[in-house]
């Protein structure tokens, strides 16, 4: 009995390898402590221009910077230590905390120093993510992958809710720079931890030579994207699942509209934002029910296809307690489609092409959301918002049951212990049908 709780509870497995430890609970801190920015940067530019437009420039700016820095630091990452290369990514975000806190304190006000830092802080954070999605196959074994990834992502959904919450309270008592002072010193724990890595240098490649990195190393892992089948497959349903499924620019509507919240936002507002992180929280609590499973591809298409049907009941119904059952439900399985998307791309990914793989996922996995924001926006001034709610959601399911039956590789895609015995043999699993 307390072995079956057990295993349904977090997959700690991970954790007995001591440079993924390290890593995790110095990446845990870093993930309250160092979140501080995201409620602070969007204050300070609104406080400084009364502008909201600034603020959404600001996002832009950022969204721009990591764009080009997750394929420059891909190509990096295949050809250098990346244990050096995360180093100087954590160093150089520190930094940009640093420089930010001067900024705030000396009063300057000066927009164009912001909105470089701001740069700096999306040229940083895409290194640190795309270097980090290339390490963590050469410290975890294939077979524990899913539970690392899990780890990993319960760690920054945690940190996204308690870091917000924590810096709302402490703007009032510390003021609002010093919060980029305590991104700072967060950070220096994840420094420490990366400064204890074994090095990572690159791995040979028949196809790879070692030289400087170039802009044209970047369409040669392009091609190798997408002639994969699997791969392709796999990115295609993600898309889905966060272009078609993804209707977070029109919660404030829905609040408003369909569960009778006030103008400008309320308890119905706060209550949808929360239920999704909730689900994904939730989902990472008890991990060990899903992280031991071999059947990758399959269990990822079954979530992203769970994941479109929690939408259409979001768009469906008109009781606020089925629409917060519907995206709580839906944080939780997409916690699942995340964990084992990034075990197939990580495990499916010979180790010398790695980084500039994770490199091209990283852009496609932050620009997804802002081509839903744009998709879902510009679709609700047509249409009202729950039809197009409920519609993406159908268009969720029905293009990933069609990507599951078109490519036969994702459905049988299976992850077997005995394939990927050490932890850094960057050898892609064998793919068999169960």
């Amino acid at each position: 009995m307390i072995a079956s709780l057990g295993a349904c509870t977090i997959d700690r497995r991970p954790l007995t390898i001591a440079p993924y430890r390290r890593l995790w609970i110095a990446s845990t801190v870093c993930a309250v402590g160092g979140s501080f920015s995201v409620v602070a940067v969007p204050t300070q530019l609104f406080t400084t221009t009364g502008s909201s437009a600034t603020v959404g420039t600001a996002a832009a700016v950022s969204f721009t910077a990591l764009v080009a820095a997750a394929l420059w630091t891909g190509a990096l990452a295949d050809n250098m230590d990346r244990r050096k290369l995360l180093l100087a990514a954590h160093s150089g975000l520190a930094l940009t905390y640093t420089a930010l806190w001067i900024h705030a304190i000396l009063g300057a006000g000066s927009i164009p120093i912001l909105m470089t830092l701001v740069a700096c802080q999306g040229l940083t954070f895409a290194a640190i993510m795309t270097t980090m999605g290339a390490i963590v196959p050469r410290l975890v074994p294939a077979e524990l992958l899913p539970a690392a990834n899990s780890l990993t992502s319960l760690t920054r959904y945690t940190g996204s809710i308690l870091g917000p919450l924590l810096a709302g309270a402490l703007i009032p008592t510390v003021g609002l720079g010093t919060l980029y002072l305590f991104d700072a010193i967060a950070l220096l724990t994840v420094i420490r931890a990366v400064t204890k890595l074994p090095p990572l240098p690159p791995s040979p490649h028949p196809t790879t030579q070692r030289h400087k990195p170039t802009i044209g190393h970047i369409p040669a892992a392009l091609r190798y994207l997408t002639t994969n089948r699997l791969l392709m497959a796999v990115l295609a349903v993600d898309l889905a699942a966060m272009v078609f499924g993804m209707p977070t620019a029109l919660l404030p509507e829905l609040a408003q509209h369909t569960y009778g919240g006030p103008s400008g936002g309320g308890p119905e507002l706060g209550l949808l934002y929360a239920a999704y992180p909730a689900g994904v929280v939730t989902a990472g609590l008890l991990s060990g029910t899903f992280t031991r499973a071999h059947r990758h591809g399959a269990l990822m298409a079954a979530a992203a296809a769970a994941w479109g049907i929690t939408v259409i009941l979001l768009g469906l119904t008109t009781h606020l307690t089925i629409a917060l059952t519907a995206l709580t439900l839906g944080g939780a399985v997409n916690f699942v489609l995340s964990t084992f998307r990034n075990a197939i791309t990580q495990t499916h990914t010979p180790d010398a092409l790695r980084g500039r793989i994770q490199g091209s996922l990283t852009v496609v996995l932050f620009g997804g959301p802002h081509i839903a924001n744009l998709l879902h926006g510009a679709t609700a001034s047509v249409l009202d918002a729950r039809t197009v709610i409920w519609t993406g959601g159908l268009l969720t399911t029905i293009t990933v049951a069609a990507i599951a039956w078109a490519v036969p590789d994702l459905r049988t895609y299976t992850t077997r212990p005995a394939t990927d015995p050490t932890p850094d043999s960057g050898t892609p699993p064998t793919r068999s049908a169960e």
